[in-house]
């Protein structure tokens, strides 16, 4: 449990056993792998020591809890449902109920670290709730109907689901309005809150661990895409491409549900090398002649994990990667999930691709460092809570200003 007080006369925080305690919770929707969202939760825990942490689910590897400093979560009902580290995903229904059932009442701050229902706790009016949001529920609101496509959720099963999240907009909507704050990790998610929940947004994009890459010595002959192959990243469609250009050599890196797909129609040019260790990824990204990026993203960290290697991205100039990747500068933007798109960006980037500096493109990737988001995120909570304490120390004031403008 995090112990802070306020400083007289300063906005900052202070770890200390003394008066006025600041108990801070952290609410993270489940921890099965230690990926991008889990990232920016080990950034907050380090920031934050002794904050609580809470998860509808607990199931994540042994070798990477020391990256949330150890911590068990306090976890719901769910943790207790056989299977439910295979079937969580089909759990959503029950997760409205079950994120409601935390009691956060002994908590100053709640951070919530949401891109489904994390944001969906219940606080009380003299508690600050700040939520650090990836998305509202892309499957619930515009994408609703690409992933029932991409699903192939159809029949009976297709009138289930989209009457389950007809359900599950109305309960999202609802608990927005219990958000006393909303951080998007990126300007194109900010546009989403808006959208959805009429809400503003304050932007600081997550953390990206360029420390743990660095500069190659040499560039190779290949091309390269890197990713978990589902659906939305788009996978088939650059191998696709490539299969048009078979002087061109590609390697893709990831495994996924679409693995055996894209190993049946990729041509000669086109090596798979599924799951690989992080050094083998590393080397890859430090010798590719470009990486490639056909994915909408919220916000993206594998374009920057490549800039930090010195390669440059040639990444779908939308969504997030419209804001990380600079065209021209860090990279290029094509602006159509196409084969000929994808070509077309290729053939553009050969022939101004000496222009690309290695260290320019690294010294990009250092603007989303892990010390600046935490600097970032840090400041935010900081004026985020002086104003809140300001809101509350006035409120007897003004109670008292009233009732004696009536006497």
């Amino acid at each position: 449990m995090q112990f802070l007080f306020i400083l007289p006369g300063s906005n900052s925080f202070a770890t200390a056993a003394g008066l006025n305690f600041v108990k801070i919770a952290i609410v993270h929707e489940w921890l099965i792998t230690y990926a991008g969202s889990e990232k920016v939760l080990a950034a907050m825990l380090s920031e934050y020591p002794d904050a609580d942490l809470f998860c509808l689910l607990d199931f994540l590897p042994d070798e990477h809890r020391a990256e949330i400093s150890g911590k068990h979560p306090t976890t719901s009902f769910l943790q207790g449902i056989p299977f439910a580290r295979r079937i969580y995903k089909n759990l959503l229904p029950l997760m409205p109920l079950a994120i409601e059932q935390f009691d956060l009442s002994g908590y100053d701050i709640v951070i919530s670290n949401s891109h489904a229902v994390a944001k969906g706790v219940i606080t009380g009016p003299d508690q600050l709730h700040i939520c650090y949001c990836y998305t509202p529920m892309r499957y619930a609101w515009d994408l609703q109907h690409q992933y029932l496509k991409e699903t192939r959720t159809r029949g009976m099963h297709g009138a289930i689901a989209r009457w389950l999240l007809h359900r599950i907009r109305i309960w999202d909507m609802r608990t927005a309005t219990g958000v006393d704050h909303f951080i998007a990790c990126s300007k194109y998610i900010a546009r989403r809150i808006k959208k959805i929940y009429r809400r503003d947004a304050t932007v600081v994009y997550p953390n990206v661990a360029v420390d743990d890459f660095a500069i190659g010595e040499k560039k190779g002959d290949f091309y390269l895409t890197a990713s978990r192959m589902v659906p939305y990243k788009k996978i088939r469609l650059i191998i696709e491409a490539f299969s048009r250009m078979p002087d061109r050599k590609l390697v893709v890196i990831g495994d996924g549900p679409q693995f055996r797909e894209a190993k049946a129609i990729a041509t000669d040019n086109v090596t798979l090398l599924g799951f690989q260790p992080f050094e083998v990824l590393l080397k890859h990204l430090q010798e590719a002649r470009a990486f490639i990026f056909a994915a909408e993203e919220d916000f993206g960290i594998a374009p920057l994990e490549a800039n930090a290697c010195g390669t440059p991205v040639l990444a779908f100039g939308k969504g997030g990667a419209s804001e990380t990747v600079i065209d021209g500068l860090t990279g290029l933007h094509f602006h159509e999930q196409s084969t000929d798109a994808i070509c077309g960006v290729v053939k553009r980037f050969e022939a101004i691709e000496p222009n690309f500096d290695p260290h320019r493109l690294r010294a990009h990737a250092e603007q989303f460092s892990t010390a600046l988001f935490q600097k970032k995120f840090r400041s935010f909570v900081d004026s985020a809570w002086a104003a809140h304490q300001r809101e509350l120390r006035s409120a007897p004031l003004q109670v008292r200003a009233d009732l004696e403008t009536v006497i």
